[in-house]
């Protein structure tokens, strides 16, 4: 295809959530990566400093809120507000949880196109009684497709965070992420870079650091694109059991952890405050 034929740019006109004062995308451009943890720990550290937040996961072929708040086989409920259908999130920690994996057999395979994996994406968004938030984090899937398109192109987002692991491999996927947001037309400012699974420590001896992984990930994707390194994540053994068991409250129990997922979030609420968002 020729650049004359390209096709022409559109312009987007985004919605505004009325209630909702800033909504935070959590992306990569590659699976495994640990994001819904990452989306899930950044909303407790919100919710721990006394900020209103929701939850939504939006990865529609894998979602994994469920597990992590202990809601499998879970069913919201739903109510009328104003002449409207509404959804009820769930409440866990303080936040307000919704997600596409309520309403879809885990065991079965999501084949659905486009088109209505957006169609989705709207109805899970507009139809949730969010109440007043402060934040609202949404945890997107893999990679680059008609999920992220719908995002950005039809609300407006006021940031999104990067998840990588220390693998140099791992760039070349989280690269295309980075483009997407920085793209003219979706404009999404991307807050930082959080490198996940960045060591291992066994629970039993704090002091060891094992580079299970490999290392400079994070630190390269900074450095190339000029996107602030705002936390390393360590794993252990106890982190994976409480995120398998739906007790994300233990995840903030570990020292390291809980010392990452500060820097996290002091790291988007500076750029916030610097760039002037409604905090």
């Amino acid at each position: 295809m020729t650049q004359e034929n390209m096709p022409k740019a559109t312009s987007f006109e985004k919605t505004k959530l009325p209630n909702i004062k800033n909504i935070i995308v959590v992306a990569s451009g590659k699976g495994g990566v640990g994001k819904s943890t990452i989306a899930a720990g950044l909303a407790l550290s919100l919710a721990l400093e006394g900020f209103s937040v929701g939850l939504m996961d939006a990865d529609l072929y894998g979602p994994s809120i469920p597990t992590l708040f202990n809601l499998k086989n879970e069913r919201p409920s739903a109510g009328e507000q104003d002449g409207k259908t509404q959804i009820e999130p769930f409440i866990r920690f303080g936040i307000k949880v919704i997600s596409i994996g309520f309403f879809i057999d885990p065991a079965q395979a999501v084949l659905w196109r486009g088109p209505m994996a957006s169609n989705a994406l709207k109805q899970l968004i507009n139809e949730t009684n969010w109440g007043n938030l402060d934040y609202l984090i949404i945890d997107t899937p893999p990679g680059t497709g008609d999920i992220h398109l719908t995002l950005l192109q039809q609300y407006e987002i006021s940031g999104s965070v990067i998840v990588t692991t220390p693998q140099l491999i791992a760039l070349d996927d989280v690269q295309k992420a980075i483009a997407m947001f920085r793209n003219e037309h979706v404009g999404v400012p991307i807050l930082g870079i959080v490198e996940n699974m960045s060591w291992f420590t066994p629970s039993k001896h704090p002091g060891e650091k094992y580079f299970l992984f490999g290392q400079g990930g994070g630190k390269k994707l900074s450095e190339t694109f000029g996107i602030p390194l705002i936390a390393q994540i360590p794993v252990n053994e106890n982190i994976c059991q409480s995120c398998d068991e739906g007790k994300l409250n233990i995840l903030v129990r570990d020292d390291e952890v809980k010392t990452a997922f500060s820097s996290l979030l002091d790291g988007i609420l500076a750029d916030q405050k610097k760039e002037g968002a409604q905090i």
